[in-house]
């Protein structure tokens, strides 16, 4: 199993050694011919516009769609998360427009207005201990997404089907609680795509 983690902009090296502890190979992409050989791909947080403009610039948009539908899990945090909604609140267009959900940017406030957060997440487990840096939230969600988390009335994790949101940072911590779950997320997909 090899997992990536797209590497032009956020917390790359972090998401990469809690995939690794939590047992996978994970490998920093900059490179669309890397895409390929991935089972699962992490999109970090960092600044989505930016994000997405490189992804453009490296012809990587395309295949990160493709990517998704041929079964592979994808795991957007924060910024990963604005880019794989389908809608975005006050932007025509979406990114990727992979997800059901709505987002809204900086919904939380701006960089001072960050914190963290003790989650009960729902097949993860309790006093999963988030941080929250310039966050989204989800406000709402489509007919096939499965609300995970909430602060405050606020979605802030979800999942549909092979796809994982979250509006904050679980490589900002020693918890691989997150990570493993997506891992096992990607097994299950490397199972059901082998059989088809």
């Amino acid at each position: 199993m090899k997992i990536g983690v797209l590497a032009l902009q956020g917390a790359v090296r972090e998401h990469v050694r809690l995939l690794e502890q939590a047992g996978a190979e994970a490998v920093a992409v900059k490179r669309v011919e890397q895409l390929s050989d991935l089972d699962g791909l992490v999109i970090p947080g960092g600044e989505s516009t930016t994000i997405s403009k490189l992804m453009n610039e490296y012809q990587m948009t395309e295949p990160i769609r493709q990517m998704y539908q041929s079964g592979k899990p994808i795991f957007g945090t924060c910024a990963g998360m604005i880019l794989i909604a389908s809608r975005i609140e006050g932007r025509d267009e979406p990114h990727l427009g992979l997800m059901d959900i709505t987002v809204k940017r900086n919904a939380f406030g701006r960089q001072r207005e960050s914190f963290e957060a003790s989650l009960d997440v729902k097949g993860i487990g309790d006093q999963f201990q988030a941080v929250f840096i310039r966050a989204p939230y989800i406000e709402e969600v489509g007919p096939g997404v499965e609300i995970l988390a909430e602060v405050d009335g606020k979605i802030v994790a979800a999942r549909q089907g092979h796809l994982l949101a979250a509006a904050f940072h679980p490589e900002l911590t020693d918890d691989v609680r997150f990570h493993a779950y997506f891992i096992e997320m990607v097994r299950e997909s490397m199972v059901t795509n082998a059989e088809v």
